[in-house]
């Protein structure tokens, strides 16, 4: 089953269907579009970013554009694909609250158990999504795209949730991070500087690093993993030098991006990429 909305008018792009519509993906490639995958009364098998996870029955998981995702198997599963222009996250932020939080997070990985009730709920939306992908009026588009907020609406909450949040002064701590997340996903190739974020934030380093305890992470830690990631997935992905590699995430010099690699992998790029060729 496969159901596919196009808006001819903004470009916009929505699928939903079952594990043929990650077929794509039998080799890893660059996601290009947002995906949640839903298991149901069966496992299933991705890597993300070079990282194998095991989804277990009953559990949603959330994927970005910019991830490198491969299908390694699953079944019966219920997959969703849209892109910005169905579904803006950061422009439709004060909807549903899911930037740097469900997507573009750097403190988790967005996998969502699904509790007896939770999975009546995602499947009674499901039925209306179907539905509404079926009924073709004036209103298609603006009624799927507010289809699509409930379901991020609903995800959201259950996340917040298995982290631990929910109050209102934790609410508004975990807003700052989410906002600090995104700018970095914004800028971490030109700036590298907890400084930098912070004027952007009108915060000083001071406040976000006492928030970002309450968190067990630093401003400085997020933004050094952020880096390290964006510099494993060309590893591993493309053929680039270290040298550019470090380049295109804003080092003059190698040396420099080798050292903060080392810091938190333990291995320089070249040994990462030497590693790398002994699995394949």
């Amino acid at each position: 089953m496969q159901e596919v909305f196009k808006d001819f008018s903004t470009g916009g792009l929505l699928k939903i269907g079952n594990e043929a519509l990650l077929e794509n993906y039998g080799k890893p490639k660059q996601a290009g579009l947002y995906i949640f995958i839903r298991t149901t009364s069966n496992k299933a098998t991705i890597e993300v970013d070079g990282i194998p996870y095991i989804i277990s029955e009953h559990s949603l998981l959330a994927l970005t554009p910019v991830q490198f995702i491969h299908f390694v198997e699953g079944k019966d599963l219920i997959v969703y694909q849209f892109n910005r222009e169905f579904y803006c996250i950061k422009d439709h932020d004060q909807e549903v609250s899911c930037a740097g939080l469900l997507f573009f997070s750097n403190a988790h990985f967005p996998l969502i158990d699904l509790g007896e009730n939770e999975q009546r709920k995602f499947n009674t939306l499901h039925e209306v999504f179907v539905d509404e992908l079926n009924t073709e009026d004036t209103i298609q588009a603006e009624m799927l795209r507010m289809l699509m907020a409930r379901f991020m609406i609903m995800s959201t909450r259950l996340l917040k949730a298995k982290e631990g949040f929910g109050s209102a002064a934790s609410d508004v701590k975990l807003d700052l991070l989410r906002s600090f997340n995104l700018l970095v996903e914004a800028h971490f190739k030109e700036e590298h500087s907890v400084s930098f974020y912070a004027d952007k934030l009108f915060k000083s380093p001071k406040t976000l690093s006492n928030t970002f305890a309450k968190f067990n992470t630093t401003p400085l830690q997020i933004i050094h993993e952020r880096i390290v990631l964006e510099a494993k997935r060309l590893l591993i992905y493309t053929d680039k030098a270290a040298k550019e590699i470090a380049y295109e995430i804003g080092f003059e010099d190698a040396s420099h991006l080798s050292r903060l690699f080392k810091k938190l992998t333990s291995l320089s790029p070249s040994q990462f990429k030497k590693q790398l060729a002994k699995v394949v």
